[in-house]
This record gives C-alpha cells, sequence and structure tokens, in this order.
C-alpha cells in the first residue's frame, strides 16, 4: 500500500508549513521515530518551503500507518497540537498518491509552475531516505519513476520555459516594481545553499554591481561566491552591517527560527536610513519576522506566500503545456500501477494458473484410458475444452485481482486466494 500525507502552499499558510518543516539536521530523529511507531513501513519524508510530506509504502495494508496516526507523528515530533494543522493536511493513497508525486516532481504542483529545483529537492529526500535505511522495494520504484516522469515532462513540454525559478518570478515581479534598474544595486544573500546559487544566477543577468554573500559556514560563502562576477564571502559577524549596505536581501537559510527579528532590523535602519530595501525571504521557516516589513514604508519584505497571485498568473497563461504534461503523468501512473500490480500479484497468478493446469492435466490423463476409442483429433478437442474451462473458470477471480491491484488494494484478495486454494508465492 502506497500513501502520502501532505500540506502544501495551497493548502496551509507558511505559518503552518514552517512550524511542520524538517531541518536536514532532525531527519535522523524523524525517520528513526518513523521506525519505532511503524515497523515494517517504508518512509520517505519531503520537506520544502511549499510543501511537507510523508510517503509510506507497506506490503501489509493492515499494518500501514493511518492517515490520524501520521499526523500524531507530526504533533509529536514538532510539539504542536494535531487541532493546529489537522484541515491543512490532505491524505492520498494507490494510484492517486503515485500521480501525486508524479505531479509535485514534475512541478505542476509547485508555486512557480516548470520550476526546475522541485527535482532536485525529491532527489536530496529520496538519497537521505535511503541514508537512513527508510527506503524499500516500493519507494524505490516509486521515487526512480518520479525522476523519470520528470525528465519527460520537461523534455516533451514547454514547461520549462520563460520565468520558472522562485528567484527569477519574485526578482522580476516585485523587485522590478520597487527599482528601475539593479546594476548600481549592492544585494547581500544570506544563505549558501541551492536557493541562493539560484537567485545569484538570476541577479547576475540583471547585471547587479555588487554580491555579498554570508553564511554560517565561511567555506560553502567562499564556494557560492567563486562562481559569480562581482560577487565575495563576508563574515556573519558582519551581517548587520550588510544589511544596512545592501539594496537587496535575498535570505535562504533554512533556519529553524527567524534570524533577523524586527528590532535587530530597526538597528540596522538607524545605519541605512531610509532608503529603500528589497527583501526577499524564501527560507521555511522563515528568516525575517514579519513585522520587519512594518518598520517603514520603504522596507519591503515578500515570503514565499506574497508570490501567489503572480504564480497563479502564470499557470493560467500556459494552461496547454500543463493538460500536455498531466497527460504524462496519467501515462506514467498507470505504467506505474501495472508494474506495481505484476509485482504484487504475478506469483499468486502464476502459481494459480499452474495448479489449476496441472489438476487438468491429472484428470485428462485419467480419462484417457477410458476415452481409448476416440482418434487424437476428439482427444485434442476435449483437452482444448477443458484448458478453456479452466481458463474462464480463472478469469473472474484473476480480473477482480487485477482491478484491485490497479486500485492499489489487492492484499485482501491475494490473502483469500492463498487460503481458499492453498497457495504459496
Amino acid at each position: 500500500m502506497l500513501q502520502v500525507v501532505y500540506c502544501n502552499h495551497q493548502t496551509a499558510s507558511l505559518g503552518v508549513r514552517e512550524k511542520l518543516a524538517f531541518t536536514v539536521e532532525r531527519l535522523q530523529q524523524a525517520y528513526a521515530q518513523l521506525r519505532n511507531r511503524f515497523p515494517g513501513a517504508e518512509a520517505v519524508v519531503l520537506s520544502t518551503c511549499n510543501r511537507v510530506e510523508i510517503y509510506t509504502a507497506q506490503e501489509n495494508p493492515d499494518a500501514a500507518p493511518t492517515h490520524r496516526e501520521l499526523l500524531e507523528f507530526f504533533a509529536e515530533f514538532h510539539d504542536i497540537p494535531v487541532s493546529d494543522f489537522i484541515e491543512d493536511f490532505l491524505e492520498r493513497t494507490g494510484p492517486d498518491a503515485v500521480r501525486h508525486l508524479f505531479s509535485v516532481t514534475s512541478s505542476l504542483d509547485s508555486m512557480v509552475l516548470g520550476e526546475p529545483q522541485i527535482v532536485s529537492q525529491v532527489k536530496e529526500a529520496y538519497r537521505l531516505a535511503q541514508e537512513h535505511d527508510a527506503c524499500g522495494p516500493l519507494t524505490h520504484a516509486l521515487f526512480q519513476g518520479a525522476i523519470r516522469v520528470s525528465s519527460r515532462v520537461r523534455s516533451e513540454t514547454g514547461l520549462a520555459e520563460g520565468r520558472v525559478s522562485i528567484a527569477s518570478v519574485a526578482v522580476g515581479e516585485f523587485g522590478k516594481s520597487i527599482f528601475d534598474r539593479f546594476d548600481d544595486k549592492c544585494v547581500l544573500i544570506i544563505g549558501a545553499g541551492e536557493m541562493a546559487e539560484e537567485t545569484l544566477r538570476y541577479l547576475q543577468t540583471e547585471g547587479v554591481r555588487e554580491i555579498v554573500v554570508v553564511n554560517r559556514s565561511p567555506e560553502r560563502a567562499e564556494k557560492l561566491a567563486a562562481q559569480f562576477e562581482r560577487a565575495r564571502p563576508e563574515p556573519l559577524a558582519d551581517l548587520d552591517r550588510w544589511m544596512a549596505h545592501a539594496d537587496v536581501i535575498v535570505s535562504t537559510t533554512g533556519a529553524t527560527q527567524p534570524i533577523v527579528d524586527a528590532q535587530r532590523f530597526r538597528n540596522v535602519r538607524r545605519q541605512s536610513g531610509v532608503k529603500p530595501v528589497f527583501i526577499l525571504d524564501l527560507g521555511a521557516p522563515r528568516d525575517f519576522d514579519p513585522l520587519v516589513g512594518e518598520i517603514d514604508d520603504n522596507v519591503f519584505l515578500y515570503d514565499i506566500d506574497a508570490l501567489n497571485v503572480t504564480c497563479d498568473r502564470n499557470r493560467k497563461s500556459r494552461q496547454k503545456e500543463i493538460d500536455r504534461a498531466l497527460r504524462i503523468v496519467d501515462d506514467e501512473t498507470d505504467r506505474f500501477m501495472q508494474e506495481i500490480y505484476h509485482r504484487a500479484t504475478g506469483p499468486i497468478v502464476k502459481r494459480l494458473r499452474e495448479q489449476w493446469h496441472e489438476i487438468s492435466r491429472d484428470e485428462l490423463d485419467r480419462l484417457r484410458g477410458k476415452l481409448a476409442h476416440l482418434n487424437a483429433a476428439d482427444l485434442e478437442n476435449v483437452e482444448r475444452s477443458v484448458e478453456r474451462i479452466v481458463n474462464k473458470l480463472l478469469h473472474p477471480p484473476l480480473e477482480a485481482l487485477r482491478q484491485e491491484a490497479k486500485e492499489g488494494t489487492p492484499h485482501g484478495l491475494l490473502d483469500a486466494l492463498r487460503r481458499l486454494f492453498h497457495l504459496r508465492d
């Protein structure tokens, strides 16, 4: 049984998502708790700025974690009452869970349609799940399939054309509503991960005058800055000085708490004066306290959720490409479920056919002695008739098994067939 329990930018506010996010540092603890709670279940945690999801797989559906049990895991792990987020979480099972992951990995479920970062995040989530021994045959097949589908959508549709990164949409839409030009601006990047790199790459095409990278790891700051012209690393201890100097601040740290509160930024504004400053907070949890945006009229603070309206407009303008991509996702979901069906039911189907045809052969052998008066052609007709009878008798249970397997719930019928006909895998 495959299932996913999740919230995303469509179902939950950033305030909820940031409370339920899993940092890389705490994933080991999360996977240990999942193993203790749900022995034998496979699991993959996907946690990004736009979504928090847990995929689980269990060959025995009776032992699979329930929706409520997974929500209780979230609540206890993050020390938050279930009532605070129960209405924000959805559940998908069987083919719907597969279709959901395929859509997510293909960026059809992203805030910025076609953005390339999500497939890297899915790959990293899958890698970390393997590192923590949380994967198994079903999740391996599921995530490898999702990566394959993403590649197909990217190559067969125009979904990835135009502005497709959060950075490009945010700077292009919001930044350009504040500044007419960027070639005379200083940009401060707080953080040195993939999102920071992607933002820098876009800003460099805008011809920014100066780029400063600040990160808690000086080595990572140096490595990131070295990839770009006019970029240099600076010590984290000098963060306030550079916030006062910068015209554009982009923060992507992934810290568990805001790193800049309102009082700290008021002190920064005393150094900078009232010049306009554009702050793009791409952290989840947020890096800047929302109150920072209320300090004065020239502080323009945008977080992930502020992109919603712009991204909805982007989505509506590209409906044809969405439709093409969805057809690929549906096709690949059907293909995946067929593969899972054969994997789950193949041994039982094979054994049942062998058993029934073996019985028919034994009966035909006994019958031949009593039908010595028949010629070879008549005997062959008898054998074919018996074979057709066996196949017709097998068809209803095997068709029911095929249908249940496609829906992701074949185990009850499999167990019944095993018991009824004393079958072994």
